[in-house]
């Protein structure tokens, strides 16, 4: 792995220059409070404003961002490429929430909903700097999906199919960029202490008939789980893991096109290539 030292730009030199989405808090907020401590000029995003605050009280430049929003996105590169005299060296898709609920109990709305703010929205912003990244000649794509969108789970449907979605547009990205300069990276992490179940609440009390459904036990059991903020599990690690697949993905000069972060992870992704599918999702479907 890169070396902490070769993270600072040499004297003389313009930093680095990065879009991190999502950095309200959990992996996003994380990354972005270190990439600017490890000398990255750090562009963070938010939805709510006394979030944008906040980041920049810690001295981060940041900017409102709605991956649902065009407008939103468009303003973004446009004021970040403003401040940086048109470069930017990297991009971290990471902002997303996750949809609970029954693949048949998901309305169509809400299955939309998922995908505009987890993949369509991605989509938009990474074409809007994979022109500059190609003008400049070089640039790191790196998109946080999830183990979910190599294995899914049951009742986790609506953010498995979207985090499909990504690798399957990030990997023919990858392959379309071979030799422009550019790298696109999948982190693919299992369960991380982050907001996204508690985040994930009013999506599923919005979108879910959970009373009226035939899933309505096994939702109690999901329901005490997000009101309590998830799997409270004491081995979940922190973001920090995250990030240091995500320090490889800018800095190796062989970025990886997959990075599986966490144990639980490796071992799924291991499992779906040596295990026969059906024992498999017999095996998953025990962790829902």
């Amino acid at each position: 792995m890169t070396t902490l030292g070769q993270t600072t730009s040499p004297p003389g030199e313009e930093l680095r220059t990065i879009i991190v989405t999502g950095a309200s808090s959990g992996i996003g907020a994380y990354c972005a409070h270190a990439l600017k401590k490890e000398g990255w000029r750090v562009f963070a995003t938010a939805r709510k404003p006394e979030d944008i605050a906040a980041l920049e009280a810690d001295g981060i430049e940041a900017f409102y961002l709605d991956y649902t929003e065009p407008g939103s996105i468009e303003a973004l590169v446009a004021s970040v490429l403003e401040r940086t005299s048109g470069r930017l060296d990297a991009l971290f898709n990471n902002g997303a929430y996750g949809q609970p609920g029954a693949v048949e109990d998901l309305p169509v709305e809400a299955l939309r909903q998922q995908f505009e703010a987890n993949v369509f929205g991605w989509h938009d912003l990474t074409r809007r700097v994979v022109p500059v990244m190609r003008g400049q000649g070089h640039g790191r794509l790196v998109h946080c999906s999830s183990i979910l969108g190599l294995a899914p789970l049951p009742f986790r449907g609506a953010y498995s199919a979207s985090k499909h979605a990504i690798e399957g547009l990030m990997l023919s990205l990858y392959q379309e960029l071979r030799g422009s300069g550019i790298h696109v990276s999948l982190i693919e992490p299992g369960a991380v202490k982050s907001k996204i179940a508690t985040n994930s609440l009013p999506w599923f009390l919005a979108n879910i008939d959970h009373e009226n459904s035939v899933h309505r036990l096994a939702y109690a059991a999901q329901l005490k789980r997000l009101r309590a903020g998830g799997s409270t599990s004491r081995l979940k690690p922190g973001p920090e893991v995250v990030y240091a697949a995500l320090r490889h993905a800018l800095l190796s000069r062989r970025p990886r096109p997959h990075y599986v972060v966490t144990v639980p992870a490796r071992i799924g992704a291991i499992l779906k290539r040596i295990v026969p599918s059906s024992v498999l999702y017999r095996l998953l479907a025990k962790r829902a």
